[in-house]
């Protein structure tokens, strides 16, 4: 059966009053966690860029933080925001996926068509389902494509859940948002530019325009997976399509949310790093041990040396110094005093990176890194994390979501809003909520 057919017949098959009371407070607190690393990003240059260019797009939809565009735009400008500064949630597997890039594109959507905060929550429970098994089924970075390309029929699914698109529509919307739209790794190779979050911006605002497209009877190719030229034959031979056998609305469970500012492998690296006690001036080498995934990702030559926010956000090296450091990894790491600190720079060039097969076998169960510190007088630290803070399985607390909300600039009483989405229109959310 082509997965296109079974992601409609999941699509179709449920409502808010199916939803389990622990996927509906997942929903609420990625719903939280998202608008509170939006507006983290408000004063960011290709915001200031997106705030420009929104001049052209004259609509009526309402824009995160305020001001109006074009439904596809607004799809775009709001996940840019959310993407930014690399602090919204992730999902670990063969492939990995930052699952609330989708929250975008459904406050612009829903907004648009002034549904309520169960729709919201619907088209979440959706779309992050679809997302993480199109993540269990192959991986796409290790073939030079992008993840991005499963994000967006993820949001496909969750808006064609939003709109209550019939089987057929939600069949005809994922193929328009797929079989045009193939995304490359090169996005997240080397050294980083500021379309590491306008990729996923890019994908939200495809699957916004082909969905709605889909609604008023636009057809797309019937086989986007499965067809001769379709992404499995083309690119993904290996996708195993038994993911798609049992879906359950749960795939949110197993999400995870970040505590600090960066790339997910290295969540641990910080925690790790804020554990060091060793004097940094005693310190002669510094041994990280770590994942395949980690060591690819974020330790391959040009992370050695980040010249910007988007490439330090994704740097081992960096993060590990910053952190042994300052004790600490806040936003203001990301300056450019602090990305050419010399004494981070001079702690950097003692770290080496090595792949532990041992932790590469228990990946994507457990994060584990180890930092081994070496120091002048023949001392050793050694320090290990095998699960970072915010994990699934190691979950951040209702009260450390919140405090990371407030500590973004949030207000308490739009938190009160928040947590009771689900009584409210979401137009009425997006409008009420205030930028810094």
């Amino acid at each position: 059966m082509e997965i296109a057919e079974k992601i409609a017949d999941f699509v179709t098959s449920f409502s808010y009053e199916d939803l389990d009371e622990p996927i509906i407070k997942e929903a609420k607190r990625r719903i939280i966690d998202t608008i509170a690393v939006a507006r983290g990003a408000l004063n960011s240059p290709p915001h200031l860029v997106n705030k420009e260019v929104s001049k052209y797009f004259r609509g009526d939809t309402p824009l995160l933080f305020g001001g109006n565009s074009t439904v596809d735009f607004a799809s775009f400008y709001n996940t840019f925001l959310i993407r930014y500064l690399d602090f919204n949630d992730t999902y670990l597997s063969k492939e990995p996926l930052h699952p609330s890039d989708m929250i975008g594109a459904f406050l612009a959507v829903a907004s648009t068509f002034d549904l309520d905060g169960k729709k919201l929550i619907e088209a979440i429970a959706a779309g992050y389902e679809v997302g993480v098994k199109l993540c269990d089924a192959t991986s796409l970075r290790k073939k030079g494509f992008d993840h991005v390309t499963f994000l967006q029929i993820g949001a496909a699914a969750g808006l064609a859940k939003l709109l209550d698109l019939n089987k057929e529509q939600t069949v005809n919307a994922i193929s328009l948002t797929l079989v045009p739209n193939i995304a490359l790794r090169e996005t997240r190779s080397g050294e980083l530019s500021m379309w590491k979050a306008g990729a996923a911006a890019d994908a939200s605002r495809k699957a916004t325009f082909a969905v709605i497209l889909a609604k008023h009877g636009l057809t797309g190719p019937a086989k986007p997976f499965s067809g001769r030229m379709g992404l499995i034959n083309i690119i993904a031979k290996d996708f195993d399509t038994s993911a798609f056998d049992k879906l359950s609305k749960g795939g949110i469970l197993s999400t995870s949310l970040k505590k600090y500012p960066v790339e997910y492998h290295a969540e641990a690296v910080v925690e790790a790093g804020k554990k060091i006690s060793t004097k940094t001036d005693k310190i002669t080498k510094i041994e990280v041990e770590t994942y395949e995934a980690a060591k690819t990702i974020i330790a391959d030559e040009e992370k050695w040396n980040p010249t910007n926010k988007e490439t330090a956000d994704h740097s081992l090296p960096y993060i590990l110094a910053y952190t042994i450091l300052k004790k600490d990894f806040w936003l203001e790491a990301y300056t450019k005093d602090s990305i050419f600190d010399n004494k981070v720079r001079d702690l950097m060039k003692k770290i080496v990176v090595y792949e532990k097969e041992d932790y590469t076998k228990v990946y994507p169960r457990e994060l584990p890194v180890k930092v081994i510190v070496y120091t002048n007088d023949g001392g050793k630290e050694e320090v290990e994390i095998r699960n970072p803070r915010g994990y699934y399985n190691n979950p951040m607390t209702d009260n450390e979501l919140e405090e990371k909300y407030l500590k973004l600039n949030g207000r308490k009483e739009e938190l009160n809003i928040l947590w009771r989405i689900e009584e409210l229109k979401v137009k009425q959310v997006v409008t009420s909520i205030k930028g810094i």
